[in-house]
């Protein structure tokens, strides 16, 4: 009787969300030239919570703009579902460490205002913003303007607008730096409810100089080196899911903490001009 040997079938890999090869970014003022990103490569699945952390000057918001299609890359590649990314795009939102509110509207019409931008219909618009203004717990503050709220309250108003028009990607840069300590715990105790609640589970990455905060947060973490910025580590997160703040006081917390410290702290002396001996 004849062997026939049957191949086991391939399994098809999931194409990243995002992936950068070899990335880099320059600046010039005049004839001086500054490298902000040098041959980074980095892969994010779809879904995937990474948090990226390093040394002021070393890239981080530069990145995340290049992601966003609002800086170009020197050279390099950047692929958003395998394809090459050609600018700014419906399919990501960004919140930057201000939250940028519009003080002449009010909670509702500044959480519209993205897909106003779209030209969606009125009537969805508004109940999409009404979804997210819930979600975020500010039912009830549809009608406060800006200057009515308090600091977390804007920030709360900053995840629905982002979340309203529902990307795929959601780029944060720094986002709870402007807050106290207890409001900032807070915050990110809400982003992670947002998070999951929001269909699909939105692709993040969350920029922030805070170990802690990207421990708490993120599935995996960048490391980057000081400028030029490259990929030093990407470490992951431990903890599964959901997380509530207690994780941060258990001796597990601290001893990935202090390894992330010691692995960034190098990083932070150069961007300082101290020495690492």
């Amino acid at each position: 009787m004849n062997v026939v040997d049957v191949a086991e079938p391939k399994l098809a890999r999931a194409v990243p969300k995002l992936e950068a090869r070899g990335l880099y970014k320059q600046f010039y003022r005049g004839s001086s030239r500054m490298d902000a990103l040098y041959d980074v490569n980095l892969v994010i699945q779809p879904g995937e919570f990474v948090a990226v952390l390093g040394a002021s000057g070393c890239g981080k918001t530069t990145l995340l703009r290049i992601i966003d299609g609002l800086e170009q890359a020197t050279g390099g590649e950047l692929l958003i579902d395998g394809n090459a990314s050609r600018g700014t795009g419906v399919d990501r939102g960004f919140v930057f460490q201000q939250d940028n509110l519009l003080p002449w509207r009010n909670v509702l019409r500044n959480v519209m205002f993205g897909l106003e931008l779209q030209r969606r219909p009125r009537a969805e618009t508004k109940a999409q913003a009404m979804q997210y203004i819930d979600m975020v717990g500010l039912s009830g503050f549809e009608k406060h303007y800006p200057h009515e709220l308090s600091g977390g309250m804007r920030q709360r108003v900053n995840l629905a607008r982002a979340f309203t028009i529902s990307p795929d990607v959601l780029l944060m840069d720094e986002p709870f730096a402007a807050l106290d300590a207890q409001t900032r715990e807070v915050m990110q105790t809400e982003l992670l409810r947002i998070w999951r609640q929001a269909a699909g589970g939105r692709t993040v990455v969350f920029v922030t100089h805070q170990i802690d905060e990207a421990i708490f947060l993120a599935d995996r973490i960048v490391v980057m080196t000081a400028r030029p910025g490259r990929i030093k580590e990407v470490i992951d997160v431990p903890f599964p899911r959901p997380r509530d703040l207690h994780i941060k006081r258990t001796a597990e917390f601290g001893e990935i903490y202090d390894s992330i410290w010691k692995t960034i702290e190098q990083e932070v002396r150069v961007s300082m001009g101290m020495s690492t001996s």
